[in-house]
């Protein structure tokens, strides 16, 4: 990232933050802001960092976790919750 540039706005200082990305990428978002109803590309970049930030998804290790999962399904390398149960010895009931 470049250098950032600053303005005042009440308690809160607003941040210019400049960042690179492929035109290809940047189609993308122009044609994602404008087809969502966002009144500009930044309106839609801070939306969606603040979303980012505020509620993240998975982490690197929980996706490949679940990565696997689904491999395992895939190759019949699961079993039932009746059978997890009597492997491991744990009742339902309780």
């Amino acid at each position: 990232m470049s250098e950032a540039t600053t303005e005042s706005n009440g308690d809160d200082e607003i941040v210019t933050v400049n960042f690179k990305v492929t035109q290809s990428f940047l189609d993308e978002i122009d044609s994602t802001w404008q087809g969502r109803g966002f009144n500009s590309r930044s309106e839609f970049i801070r939306y969606t960092l603040r979303d980012a930030t505020e509620f993240p998804t998975f982490d690197r290790d929980e996706l490949i976790a679940l990565l696997q999962a689904e491999e395992d399904i895939r190759e019949g390398r699961t079993m039932s919750a009746d059978d997890a149960r009597e492997q491991f010895g744990t009742d339902s009931d309780e």
